[in-house]
């Protein structure tokens, strides 16, 4: 692939991609999670991935990632397969899960620093990084806090802060707000909108929450098991609100059935 192509290529494509788990001699037989799934999310967009429950959302998450591959077709993040080339996305991918993951015996900056440590960063620059993201995110003067001192919006923003420290290109999002109350989460998901759009990131967010897709998403691909696309709808700013309640009434019908 030139260079040229590689610019012009989605940062992650499914090409025909399913996903079986079990075996017809297995005791529960054969679970299809995935079938027959072709999909492009091209660079620097924000895609909300929305379903139910069981739609195959976190099972599309772990082939991005790289945690697991196809039962049949293609996944390729950045023109690499992400399970056999693993090594090749170190700090190209970041995670955001969806609970904070921080480690009770680090501080707040080092909890954030975790990251540019494995990749080698000096510890200087680290220290700067990891205490320019916590500002970012409006933790400036809880640097030092143990996640046990922090409300769970603020160990979230730490959690958001140490993926964007690692500057990758790719962020996935597991559904990271909704051990939240509403309130902080909106603000977070706007935040964190912002910050994807501001640094040029490409985020692929996963969530069972129209609401949540809509505050999110400039896409959003609403799933049905297993998994396939039921809507791709593109969420432009001149979007009006009445044309909005309609594609909002479209996707509760279709996750109803």
């Amino acid at each position: 692939m030139t260079s040229k192509d590689q610019a012009s290529a989605p940062e992650i494509r499914f090409d025909r991609v399913s996903k079986v788990f079990g075996s017809p001699d297995a005791p529960s037989g054969v679970f299809r999670a995935v079938d027959d799934l072709s999909l492009d999310i091209g660079r620097g967009q924000l895609v909300a991935l929305l379903g139910k429950t069981g739609c195959g959302k976190s099972t599309m998450f772990n082939m991005i990632a790289g945690l697991s591959e196809p039962s049949e077709g293609t996944v390729l993040v950045s023109g690499q397969n992400p399970f056999r080339n693993f090594d090749w996305f170190r700090g190209k991918i970041a995670i955001v899960f969806q609970n904070d993951r921080l480690l009770p015996w680090r501080t707040a900056i080092q909890n954030v620093e975790l990251g540019l440590e494995m990749l080698d960063i000096p510890k200087a620059e680290r220290r700067d990084t990891a205490k320019q993201w916590l500002s970012k995110l409006g933790l400036a003067g809880h640097e030092d806090d143990y996640p046990h001192a922090l409300s769970g919006g603020m160990r979230q923003r730490v959690s958001i802060a140490r993926a964007f420290a690692t500057n990758a290109e790719l962020l996935l999002c597991d559904e990271p707000f909704s051990a939240l109350d509403e309130i902080t989460a909106q603000k977070l998901r706007t935040e964190f909108a912002r910050l994807v759009r501001e640094n040029g990131k490409t985020a692929v967010f996963i969530t069972h929450s129209i609401n949540e897709a809509f505050d999110i998403g400039d896409r959003i691909v609403v799933l049905k098991r297993p998994a396939r696309i039921a809507h791709d709808i593109a969420m432009s700013a001149d979007v009006d609100l009445e044309e909005r309640e309609k594609i909002r009434e479209t996707i509760r019908a279709s996750l109803s059935q």
